[in-house]
């Protein structure tokens, strides 16, 4: 088998007394994309966090390229090519638009500039239309916009997008799932969030849904909707 980008395992991570994950595992291959699915409280946005080092797992590892780096800093998880668009989406709002892309642009782990300035600015038209706009001046949708494209000026390897289209216009929303599939298209691991199974499943080749911190269904797009008790169980749809 071809080695994971990310390979947790056996992580139980807590917040004070109270234990979200429960010995979850969860894996990130080349070049694929993953749905990470369940209702609000469900340990998803935990899970990406322990990734990132943000929360450190009681116990488990969290393997990144056969690198253990469980409880590692987030700045050596992002050093690895793993990139992480957070819910609230984290721009600087007192840089501009331009600010906020060039500061992150560097090449990525294996030396590729697949993304460079003009190439974000080409997948993002709305953007050029705003480049000396500060970030807090940029409606949400143009905000996850920027974040997605700041991410990928890192040319990363994983792309971890947590509350995809949140709060945002359906018109939007479709351009967040098209950029999505583009990023697919490039060879680009990603872990999406969204509640919006149907887009999710469009775009995804692999998905996974929590229940209390653990994994209660892992399976291809069309395993999932083929279980429309499950995804009414879980999902509530």
């Amino acid at each position: 088998m071809t080695q994971s980008l990310i390979d947790a395992r056996g992580l139980n991570t807590f917040y004070g007394a109270s234990h979200i994950l429960r010995d979850l595992d969860f894996r990130v291959g080349p070049a694929e994309t993953i749905g990470l699915m369940g209702r609000n409280g469900m340990g998803k946005s935990t899970l990406l966090k322990s990734l990132m080092g943000l929360v450190k797992p009681r116990s488990g590892s969290v393997i990144i390229k056969g690198q253990d780096l469980t409880g590692a800093a987030p700045y050596d998880i992002a050093r690895q090519g793993i990139a992480y668009v957070p819910e609230g989406r984290g721009i600087f709002g007192n840089l501009s638009v331009v600010e906020n892309l060039k500061m992150a642009a560097r090449p990525g782990t294996r030396g590729q500039r697949d993304w460079t300035y003009e190439r974000v600015l080409e997948t993002f038209p709305r953007l050029t239309e705003r480049l000396g706009h500060g970030g807090q001046q940029l409606s949400g949708g143009e905000q996850q916009m920027l974040t997605i494209g700041r991410a990928l000026m890192t040319n990363p390897d994983v792309l971890i997008l947590d509350e995809a289209t949140e709060g945002l216009a359906p018109l939007i929303a479709r351009e967040i799932w098209r950029i999505c599939g583009l990023i697919r298209e490039t060879g680009i691991s990603s872990v999406i969030v969204d509640k919006n199974w149907k887009h999710v499943t469009q775009v995804t080749d692999r998905n996974v849904i929590l229940v209390k911190g653990q994994v209660v269904f892992e399976g291809s797009s069309d395993q999932l909707r083929a279980q429309p008790a499950l995804l009414e169980q879980h999902l509530g749809v």
